[in-house]
């Protein structure tokens, strides 16, 4: 007799030109290149990481799978430049480049530890530094922590609205609307085709976007249980608990992305979808092809998997961020 287990949860990333696409045993990139032609790259997940202890209990598993989707997503990120540049005519038959060679460049590393660096320096320690600034925490420890919240969110929607008015990272947006469309359509049992997938809403549930506003508002909450403190141990202390808002923030999202069934759960999540409208434009139909070649791959690998065990037990869920 058979156990039967959840399906894989499917998420993903929008990179230049091209989606990412996750399932339980590989993920997949799909990328058009200036010649029209989608360029396809497959790899498996590192098991290590999904079957360890660390990833099956709550409030740790939100900081493992974080940790590999942002790995993921830089390689995907970089495979897809390397596609997207337009390439010298002798070069058009030239094998696509290995994401993994990509991510070992010294360079490639480097701007990657900068981008980490210069995320949290914006989106952690100024907000913390504005917020002591303006507002003492001797004086008033709930309004200072207050300020800083609210200074934090402002500097992340200005942020997203202000890049997405470049018109490359429009054409990104178009991609994570598309990559949005085609987990919908999936989920929905639709068929994925671009005119199927098209009629799917661009907001999703488990998107990244409505992370980032998690994230802000649980540490509001968990700032103001702290004792008041200075500038700088006001600013260790936003390090030293970025792990812990995190993990907090997973598990929410999770949550409420299970029991999208009730009323209640789809009141507070509202704001996270509502977010979702300064990084999601409609894709069209060459952008929704993209998105559904990265996803049929992805799936592919885990319906490989299942026969190649030859049981009908299919690989553990594992959640995504879309």
């Amino acid at each position: 007799m058979s156990t039967q287990t959840p399906p894989p949860v499917y998420g993903g990333q929008a990179v230049i030109e091209g989606v990412m696409m996750r399932g339980a045993n590989a993920f997949a990139v799909a990328v058009r290149n200036p010649q029209g032609k989608i360029i396809l790259h497959q790899e498996k997940l590192n098991r290590r990481i999904y079957d360890s202890p660390i990833s099956r209990t709550p409030f740790l598993r939100g900081l493992t799978m974080l940790w590999d989707a942002l790995g993921l997503g830089m390689k995907s990120l970089l495979f897809s430049a390397e596609v997207a540049e337009p390439q010298e005519a002798t070069d058009e038959d030239a094998p696509p480049p290995n994401p993994a060679d990509i991510f070992k460049q010294p360079a490639m590393i480097g701007t990657v530890l900068f981008s980490l660096g210069l995320s949290i320096g914006l989106f952690i320690l100024l907000p913390a530094f504005i917020g002591g600034l303006l507002v003492s925490a001797q004086e008033d420890n709930l309004l200072s922590n207050l300020v800083e919240g609210v200074a934090r969110l402002v500097i992340v929607i200005g942020y997203i609205w202000g890049i997405g008015q470049i018109s490359d990272i429009k054409r990104v947006f178009m991609y994570h609307g598309a990559e949005h469309k085609t987990i919908h359509a999936y989920e929905a049992g639709a068929e994925l085709t671009p005119e199927s997938v098209a009629r799917f809403p661009l907001a999703h549930p488990r998107c990244g976007t409505g992370f980032l506003l998690t994230v802000v508002i649980i540490s509001i909450l968990l700032f103001s249980f702290l004792p008041p403190m200075g500038i700088l141990l006001r600013l260790l202390t936003r390090l030293l608990l970025i792990p812990v808002i995190a993990g907090i923030a997973y598990e929410f999202l999770r949550f409420t992305a299970r029991h999208q069934d009730k009323a209640f759960i789809r009141a507070i999540t509202k704001p996270n979808l509502a977010l979702q409208k300064l990084t999601t434009r409609e894709p069209s139909f060459e952008m929704l092809e993209v998105a559904i070649v990265a996803f049929e791959a992805a799936r592919a690998a885990d319906v490989a998997q299942v026969m190649a065990t030859d049981t009908a037990v299919s690989p553990p869920a594992t959640e995504a961020a879309v």
